[in-house]
């Protein structure tokens, strides 16, 4: 199909999610424990708002006249990879599943998607949608099943020609291993993080305490650049602590349909229990529990909002991603100090600054090794920001025009000139 052609259908695929957005946040929420209000205001449109962005940019796709130094003209190319294998994560179905789908499909690939076991139901009500919007056959493919059987086929089939992955740092090692002993297909890793949020003496204490509090229990923690590591200058740490634990405190957890609940069920056992353990520990390592740190109810997997103070920079809270609503806080003094400190870590995805002053601002964002920071906000994504990590976070870019470049490569054409008149 032509860029026209194929921007066309994901504009009706966008116009089909908008009108079952409920239906789809459901699933989401029935799935994944996640906010039932959050997916129907944000995540589901979201992702029709994703589709638009890379249905736009589908006609767009282009290559170059290049200058040569011989008499010959050249020209590049920019052609789809081809069938790309997306693994996708269990922590946002809708809003991972459209990160990789969009703008493999605005780049002309076929894809196959094998979604989390934890949470098919999503993706495979979107390939339903996708048919309906004039995605041809065989072109959007879903194949649910578990990592070590569906997902290894996906990583390690030879017709497959990309991979793209969003999960843990583990599970990106077997990824990367099996598309190098296959095909040596191409492959994209969004992987673990553990990223840090400084706060600094000048800022507004009470914007602090609550973007603090939306970085760290954001879909209950399950999010990968949950602001987990949160570093406060002393001027202003035992007054943050305090005015912390204290909204902390006020989060109501339970029901994810019910719209007054701000958190939600980890999304099952093994993940509440790997929580649950990992709060067992930071108290045996020697920091000292704020708030929370105990599970809600005599049913289902919830946890309560847990903050950790007393903590050093190697114990097992501030190293691992723990993927659950802990977080840990730590004092400092100079910005050279907390600029080693939050690149203590062998993750690199994202980092959050709060200050007035512009020139720390700079400092700090451009000292920082992660590749995302976000200044005075958090969560601050958006369909023309890039998003990716370094170090152990993983590589390659989801969203902007540098999501889709990912799936292309581009051709050198040569032909020789004679009789030119000018070259």
């Amino acid at each position: 199909m032509s860029g026209y052609e194929r921007g066309r259908i994901l504009y009706k695929f966008a116009d089909l999610i908008d009108q079952h957005v409920e239906e789809l946040a459901m699933l989401d929420t029935v799935d994944a424990g996640k906010l039932f209000l959050v997916g129907k205001v944000w995540d589901i449109p979201g992702a029709a708002h994703l589709l638009r962005y890379y249905a736009g940019a589908a006609d767009k796709i282009h290559g170059e006249t290049l200058k040569m130094a011989q008499r010959m003209h050249g020209y590049t190319l920019k052609e789809p990879v081809g069938v790309v294998g997306h693994i996708v994560p269990w922590n946002y179905p809708t809003t991972m599943f459209f990160f990789k789908v969009s703008p493999a499909l605005a780049a002309g690939c076929t894809v196959v998607v094998k979604p989390a076991e934890q949470t098919p139901l999503s993706a495979l009500f979107y390939a339903h949608l996708a048919r309906e919007a004039g995605v041809p056959d065989g072109v959007l493919n879903v194949v649910p099943g578990f990592g070590p059987t569906a997902g290894a086929a996906v990583a390690s089939h030879m017709d497959v020609d990309k991979l793209s992955f969003t999960g843990s740092t583990e599970v990106g090692r077997l990824v990367m291993k099996a598309a190098a002993e296959s095909n040596l297909k191409p492959i994209s890793l969004e992987l673990g993080g553990k990223s840090p949020v400084v706060i600094f003496d000048d800022a507004d204490l009470d914007m602090a305490v609550k973007l603090v509090n939306f970085a760290t229990y954001t879909n209950k923690g399950e999010i990968c650049v949950a602001g987990s590591r949160v570093y406060v200058q002393e001027g202003i740490y035992d007054a943050f602590v305090k005015k912390a634990a204290e909204l902390a405190k006020k989060s109501v957890v339970g029901d994810p349909f019910n719209p007054r609940v701000n958190q939600g069920p980890q999304v099952d056992k093994d993940q509440y229990e790997k929580v649950l353990k990992y709060i067992d520990i930071g108290m045996r390592e020697g920091a000292t529990l704020v708030t929370g740190g105990k599970p809600c109810g005599d049913k289902g997997y919830y946890i309560e909002p847990t903050i950790f103070t007393d903590v050093k920079d190697d114990m097992s809270i501030v190293q691992d991603e723990i993927f659950g609503p802990v977080m840990a806080l730590m004092k400092f003094k100079t910005v050279e100090e907390v600029i080693q400190k939050a690149n203590n870590t062998r993750y690199g995805l994202a980092a959050g600054i709060v200050t007035k002053n512009i020139d720390i601002a700079n400092t700090v964002s451009r000292s920082i090794r992660a590749g995302a920071i976000w200044i005075n906000c958090y969560l601050a994504f958006d369909p023309d920001a890039p998003f990716g990590g370094y170090k152990m976070s993983g590589f390659g870019k989801d969203m902007g025009m540098d999501g889709l470049e990912k799936y292309l490569q581009t051709k050198t054409v040569v032909t020789p000139l004679y009789n030119t008149p000018w070259l």
